[in-house]
């Protein structure tokens, strides 16, 4: 089409404004699932209504809630009332019969099939996850013959157990289950008077502050001090943000492969210096720990010039930190 030619609309028959306004109110008084599962009742009723005794039944609810959610389908136009005694029965008006059939019809078992699908795929996803964290622990257990095997089994579960909750079921889960689990058993069985110094960083997500606190003293240490990141809950990745900053100081691969840890009580024990991140987080006390609060801001909420004065901040006291260990 030349830039001199018109465009043609093509016919349409697309419902005018009055019809689709009468349609969204439809819609959105069926937004609800006790109104739909209702409104089904009544059309699947072999006498072809309902009473609110038999409604109120569905679910855990009172008649005036029952009553409730009717009028609301009743007001739409779908539903007709009639009252008998004490009780009001609901029926399907006959000029909505073939649109409410229509409705349940189409929408209902492709939604039950779906749920029931991908419940059955995550259910698949996750057993095959498990096998392959079974064959970690056994293979982890045998290399670390110098250790309890139990122990290493229990280990290798637990850190499945505590990423698998926060962490995106991926390929690379079963990978982070082994990085968590050996950095775990290297915490339980850290000899503290020939190891090196060792500082843990703690805030809630374990995705920002923690995670730059302790790249930056292993960069700075030069590899003198062991420093931990964990977090009380924590998140499913690393904020880009941070994922960004970490990569300058350690580079691509170390910094995509960092993630999220829950805190346990095997890194505490392990710690020297304990730093929480301003978070209010309560670590357990553990004799001969030592214990900091730094109160530094959340990278996830400033601007790009503010996580950079954040980094500064936390670099700033983690040169303190160095050469307080380095005295000691």
């Amino acid at each position: 089409m030349t830039t001199t030619e018109l465009c043609t609309p093509a016919p349409t028959h697309a419902i005018g404004e009055e019809a689709a306004d009468a349609v969204a109110t439809t819609l959105k008084a069926l937004a609800d699932p006790f109104r739909l599962r209702m409104l089904s009742a009544i059309a699947t009723d072999p006498r072809g209504e309902a009473c609110v005794c038999d409604l109120a039944e569905l679910a855990d609810v009172s008649q005036p809630t029952v009553s409730h959610h009717l009028k609301k389908l009743k007001d739409t136009g779908l539903l007709a009332s009639e009252r008998r005694g004490t009780w009001v029965y609901y029926s399907i008006l006959p000029s909505r019969k073939q649109a409410v059939t229509a409705l349940l019809d189409a929408f209902a078992p492709a939604a039950i099939t779906e749920a029931a699908t991908e419940q059955e795929d995550r259910a698949a996803a996750l057993e095959a996850l498990n096998a392959k964290v079974e064959h970690l622990a056994a293979e982890l257990a045998d290399e670390m013959d110098h250790l309890n095997r139990d122990l290493v089994v229990t280990i290798v579960r637990e850190s499945f157990a505590g990423l698998v909750r926060s962490a995106k079921l991926t390929g690379h889960m079963v990978p982070l289950t082994e990085r968590f689990a050996r950095q775990r058993l290297a915490d339980i069985t850290r000899d503290r008077e020939a190891g090196k110094p060792q500082v843990l960083f703690v805030c809630v997500a374990n995705a920002g502050r923690s995670q730059l606190a302790a790249a930056l003293v292993n960069q700075l240490s030069g590899g003198d001090i062991v420093a931990r990141s964990a977090g009380s809950t924590p998140a499913s990745e690393v904020h880009p943000h941070v994922r960004s900053i970490l990569a300058d100081i350690e580079g691509e691969q170390d910094a995509s492969a960092a993630f999220p840890k829950p805190l346990t009580d095997d890194a505490v024990r392990a710690a020297d210096v304990v730093v929480t991140m301003g978070c209010g987080d309560v670590c357990p006390i553990i004799p001969g720990v030592q214990y900091q609060d730094w109160a530094v801001g959340d990278p996830a909420l400033a601007s790009e010039e503010g996580v950079a004065a954040i980094r500064d901040d936390i670099e700033a006291r983690v040169r303190t930190l160095i050469e307080s260990l380095a005295t000691r």
